[in-house]
């Protein structure tokens, strides 16, 4: 169970002066990559996250949007993520690019995203998911599955194809604000590449090389 990891390096001379645009490059590889099937969703994520005790929790969801102001998802304001990052707004992501010898860490802060932006995204949302926003009270116990699908029908039923489904109060987005970006490129002889962003009081970023 060990693989060696053969692909070209990463070097310093090489990087994007801006930490986005540096994941912009190796996202869209990424989404290259799935297309031809040897990645499995790039946008895949893991959000971790902790309570006030400093507990931590992890989860993968959709990434929906980056741009120079960070990373953004979307979930119920009521999940047990929603209610950490009220608590402690401190997050880090993960994309695993396994297949690509790759990964990315981000560590940063979260802050939610304005309704109408929110509102903007649920639109484009499928007819179906939309409904699932409504149906799910999201890491709340429930009795059974057959609960869950019940109050989907019943919505269904309310909002059939074609009418529009409002936003859920408790439901939007999330923007994580980067205050570090690790680039990890898999080595042979797990001599990995390991270049990392540093944000800077200034606005402007460090890259520092990691050991692997």
């Amino acid at each position: 169970m060990r693989a060696q990891y053969r692909a070209e390096g990463l070097d310093e001379a090489a990087l994007a002066a801006h930490p986005m645009e540096q994941f912009g490059r190796w996202f869209e590889q990424a989404a290259q990559a799935a297309v031809h099937g040897f990645v499995h969703e790039a946008n895949a994520m893991v959000v971790s996250t902790a309570d006030a005790e400093g507990r931590p929790s992890s989860r993968t969801v959709l990434l929906k949007q980056y741009d120079e102001q960070g990373f953004v998802f979307y979930t119920n304001y009521d999940s047990r993520k929603a209610r950490e990052l009220a608590g402690n707004p401190y997050v880090s992501l993960l994309f695993p690019w396994h297949p690509m010898a790759r990964q990315v860490i981000v560590t940063g802060t979260a802050r939610r995203t304005g309704r109408d932006e929110t509102a903007a995204y649920f639109r484009t949302r499928p007819h179906g998911s939309q409904l699932g926003a409504w149906a799910s009270a999201q890491s709340s116990v429930i009795l059974s599955r057959t609960e869950l699908e019940a109050s989907y029908e019943e919505l269904s039923a309310r909002y059939p194809e074609g009418e529009q489904v409002p936003v859920p109060p408790n439901w939007g987005g999330f923007r994580i604000a980067p205050r570090t970006v690790e680039f990890w490129q898999g080595r042979l002889n797990r001599l990995h590449d390991r270049l990392r962003y540093v944000a800077l009081p200034d606005g402007s970023w460090r890259v520092e090389r990691l050991s692997p």
